[in-house]
């Protein structure tokens, strides 16, 4: 949780800076907005759990902890799916497998199976979920975890770190260029954002265009 938070609080310090140089008042209206989001995603994020809770619900597990790293992932319209294979998972209680969900991650506990723990975690999921609609199956020999999308889109990867991670190879930034930097975020943006930016970034674009056909301004977005 706490990585998840000090990547969004590195995006939220990005953010401010590109607001600082910008100068035309729509794309600062675009930066004001991906602003109060992360803002907003920033405070709505769990506080860490302090180190002597984590610890006493470590001991008062008992056995040995494995973490789990190898799962496979699909989806459809309307869920992202995780398969854990564990070897006779089916014979736990089903109160052993337990999943926690927040909007944008979930925590996997599997307790006491053959003498080992197992635990999972996502953070910063790429897209948010709803904890209400997810769910976790027991079937022979795996658990799925099922994450209910908040809208019915297709994820490229399941985390931001694995999104930000690909676009690095890429070179998807060059922040060299400041204008250049303002146009991969808002491209960014516009493939992240929800109805209402799309309509704000395909607006000021629609009058940048407008202005240097006209001859009034360079073409700054």
């Amino acid at each position: 949780m706490a990585a998840a938070r000090e990547e969004l609080q590195k995006d939220l310090e990005e953010v401010k800076e590109l607001l600082a140089k910008a100068t035309r008042k729509r794309l600062r209206d675009v930066l004001m907005m991906e602003k109060h989001k992360l803002e907003l995603e920033i405070k709505n994020q769990p506080l860490p759990k302090p180190k002597d809770v984590i610890e006493e619900e470590k001991s008062s597990l008992g056995g040995y902890t494995v973490k789990i790293n190898n799962y496979g992932w699909d989806q459809s319209d309307k869920f992202i799916k995780i398969y854990v294979s564990l070897n006779g998972v089916q014979k736990l209680p089903a109160e052993n497998v337990q999943v926690n969900f927040t909007e944008r991650s979930f925590d996997l506990l599997v307790k006491n199976l053959n003498g080992k723990n197992y635990t999972m975690t996502f953070n910063n999921l790429l897209k948010p979920i709803s904890v209400e609609g997810s769910s976790r199956k027991i079937k022979t020999d795996t658990v799925l975890v099922m994450c209910k999308k908040k809208r019915e889109e297709k994820w490229e990867c399941l985390t931001q770190v694995e999104k930000e991670s690909k676009e690095k190879e890429k070179a998807a930034y060059d922040t060299s260029d400041p204008s250049e930097g303002l146009m991969n975020l808002l491209k960014k943006m516009y493939a992240e954002g929800d109805d209402e930016m799309k309509r704000t970034i395909n607006k000021a674009w629609v009058e940048s265009r407008e202005k240097q056909s006209k001859g009034d301004i360079p073409m700054d977005i």
